[in-house]
């Protein structure tokens, strides 16, 4: 049987020329299990935010290429979609993109007995990650401590 990183690996290889010839970015691939049902989502993105008519087309283009390729040896549910208002920062492009954003970020451990946290991302090394917080106080977590980030939600004023 063939591995989750594989199929996320191999995903990424096929349908980034697709994603990027539409003038997106692809933005992630999973590869989960959920319940009994294995999903393949790709999330993808664009300046101004992507369309339902945007995930259907690549939807429907990437099928072809899955037909074909046949890599993943089991049954599983494919999805296209936006990574969303606060998507998790995995990748060292999504980082580079939210310095100068508000983040949110949840520790595995509580510290100081907080375990969430959120500030304005200053700055941030493959170890680490500094953060301005509402009281002007600048702070560093190691990275290998953090259950997830994101970008903060934050309502716009009207």
């Amino acid at each position: 049987m063939i591995k989750r990183d594989d199929i996320e690996e191999k995903t990424t290889e096929l349908i980034e020329p697709i994603v990027e010839g539409k003038g997106y970015e692809l933005v992630d691939v999973d590869f989960v299990k959920e319940g009994s049902d294995y999903y393949l989502r790709v999330y993808i993105d664009k300046p101004g935010g992507i369309t339902i008519n945007d995930c259907e087309e690549v939807s429907r283009e990437f099928n072809v290429i899955l037909d074909n390729e046949n890599y993943i040896d089991m049954q599983y549910i494919f999805e296209v979609s936006s990574p969303g208002l606060t998507r998790p920062l995995k990748k060292e492009k999504d980082f580079k993109r939210s310095i100068g954003k508000r983040i949110e970020f949840k520790l595995f451990e509580k510290e100081n007995g907080i375990d969430l946290f959120e500030g304005v991302l200053e700055d941030f090394t493959d170890k680490e990650i500094t953060v301005i917080t509402d009281d002007n106080d600048k702070l560093t977590f190691d990275r290998k401590k953090m259950a997830y980030i994101r970008l903060a939600y934050v309502e716009e004023e009207k």
